[in-house]
């Protein structure tokens, strides 16, 4: 069931009279000043439809506010409560999920993959009569393992994430693993697989069971019903200078209620602001929320710090990477207003979450355009900088 709170901000944002349009609904009751017309000024350009930004302390949410439009044929607005796929915000929930294991002694992020999945025994480095590449989680947690990626066929086909694995292992590394940074998303479904063997379960009912449930996630799910189907809101790219409906390119032409495809550890998650938040806090809280512990501060801590060193990483500059997580250690350009030490990470389409430690602080952006690419991708986009310098400057300003 949905949280009476939020069900209040969009009867709040979307019925006042004064609003013409949509697009054009004013600021929620619980909006930061600047923010909401940050935000409205992507949309009035045409930049995005629509966006949901939250931000939130260690306490409860401070900010909760839309703007925009969930499906611009069908004018409908954006609500503070619509679902969006979150793409590779996934991978946190994954790397947590690592860390409560180790935290049970099942593991050590500096075990051996083979240790848990034994084909990886046979993955070499860079051909495949070369030496072994002795892969560890460590390595597939900070995308430093170099694997390649599977053909779409086989991602296509796939039915569970162990169906990934023979076309993983079959290929070489495409470097001595620790020695570079390239995203990958094959280490992160190869994760997926060993919470499954390790946990004792399917990856989707371990996380169900563990953090999502747990937290009151009750909106963020690898398989949307029909109800939380219908307030997914739409994705767009760019055509000239106007916005055009485009799919979700990891559905491969399917719905999002379609539970035959594999759970993707790596990207596969659809959730809302609000629920995203409450994972952010508790990692914001060192493990903890409301009274119950998830991780241990020591676990929060090892994936949250450097883990990459003098190897560059990152999609921005200033940026490292830790157990899954990404870090902000030197604050720059879109991340100027984030303090050293931040982390989180985005996704595709443009959602971002981000915890500033210094500050005490979560900062969520739910959006939906597939083609930032050409903008510096999702982590280096306008659209976050905006909002993160926004929120900054009326939080700043309320001191």
């Amino acid at each position: 069931m949905r949280s009476t709170s939020l069900l209040l901000f969009t009867s709040l944002v979307f019925s006042s009279p004064l609003a013409t349009s949509a697009a054009d609904a004013p600021a929620s009751p619980k909006s930061l000043p600047g923010v909401h017309d940050a935000m409205k000024a992507f949309v009035d350009k045409q930049e995005v439809s629509g966006a949901v930004t939250l931000v939130a302390d260690k306490a409860g949410v401070l900010h909760l506010d839309a703007v925009g439009l969930a499906d611009i044929a069908g004018n409908k607005p954006m609500a503070p409560d619509a679902m969006m796929w979150i793409a590779s915000m996934t991978k946190l929930l994954t790397g947590s999920a690592v860390m409560m294991l180790q935290d049970e002694g099942k593991l050590s992020v500096d075990d051996p993959v083979a240790k848990y999945i034994p084909e990886f025994a046979n993955v070499t480095v860079g051909k495949k009569d070369g030496k072994p590449a002795n892969l560890t989680l460590k390595h597939l947690m900070t995308h430093t393992s170099g694997l390649k990626e599977p053909a779409n066929d086989v991602a296509k086909s796939a039915k569970v994430l162990a169906d990934l694995i023979p076309a993983i292992v079959a290929q070489p590394t495409s470097f001595e693993p620790g020695t570079k940074w390239s995203y990958s998303q094959s280490g992160i479904n190869t994760l997926g697989r060993i919470i499954e063997v390790v946990g004792g379960k399917s990856y989707p009912d371990f996380l169900d069971e563990r953090l999502i449930k747990p937290l009151g996630m009750t909106d963020t799910t690898f398989y949307p019903s029909a109800e939380q189907a219908a307030r997914i809101a739409k994705s767009y790219k760019r055509d000239k200078d106007a916005l055009a409906e485009t799919p979700l390119g990891f559905l491969m032409g399917r719905s999002p209620t379609d539970r035959e495809r594999y759970p993707l550890a790596n990207g596969g998650l659809f959730s809302t602001a609000a629920d995203y938040a409450k994972f952010l806090r508790m990692v914001l809280n060192k493990g903890t929320l409301d009274g119950k512990t998830y991780l241990s501060a020591k676990a929060v801590e090892q994936m949250t710090s450097d883990q990459t060193g003098a190897v560059p990483a990152g999609f921005v500059p200033g940026s490292a990477w830790g157990l899954t997580w990404s870090l902000v250690k030197e604050p720059q350009g879109v991340t100027r207003s984030l303090s050293a030490g931040s982390h989180g990470h985005g996704g595709a389409y443009g959602t971002q979450g981000w915890i500033d430690p210094q500050r005490g602080l979560v900062y969520v952006l739910m959006i939906q355009r597939s083609d930032f690419k050409n903008q510096g991708g999702s982590d280096g986009s306008p659209v976050r900088q905006a909002f993160q310098d926004a929120a900054a400057a009326a939080l700043a300003g309320a001191k």
